[in-house]
């Protein structure tokens, strides 16, 4: 049993995460109108969701043998793959919030030196302020699986 789940739950994942993007390319196929927001919404709630049934698996025994192993995979592998996934999340969520800082800034930033020559070391300044934002997200991720 444990040959098959292991067989099929990738399978099921894969199958989750692109759900959204198959209905979308259905639906351009059909010549009807696509609501690109709702479709990368829908991705992002899939993902979310098959990351937390996958991160729920180890703690129902699915892919264990016995008790005892529940328990050792649940002292030492499930703290250990909390630790990746806390700083994969602050790595990733510091260089999306970058993206967005430096996404706005970089364009004023450029008009106003367009403008007025002088404001270039302002604007720089400003940039260089939401690009910090990613190199706190790389300092936590780095303290929590070294530290």
């Amino acid at each position: 049993m444990n040959l098959a789940i292991l067989l099929i739950a990738p399978a099921f994942v894969v199958a989750a995460i692109m759900l959204p993007l198959f209905v979308s390319l259905k639906r351009i196929h059909d010549k009807k109108p696509v609501n690109r927001k709702r479709a990368v919404i829908t991705n992002i709630v899939s993902f979310f969701g098959v990351l937390a049934v996958t991160a729920l698996m180890p703690l129902t025994g699915a892919f264990a043998e016995t008790a005892g192993a529940v328990s050792e995979a649940a002292s030492s592998g499930l703290a250990e793959g909390l630790r990746y996934i806390g700083a994969g999340l602050s790595t990733g969520l510091g260089t999306i919030g970058t993206g967005i800082a430096v996404g706005g800034a970089a364009p004023a930033a450029i008009g106003a030196v367009s403008e007025n020559d002088k404001s270039f070391s302002k604007a720089l300044i400003f940039v260089a302020l939401g690009e910090g934002v990613a190199i706190y997200g790389l300092l936590i991720s780095i303290l929590i699986l070294f530290g």
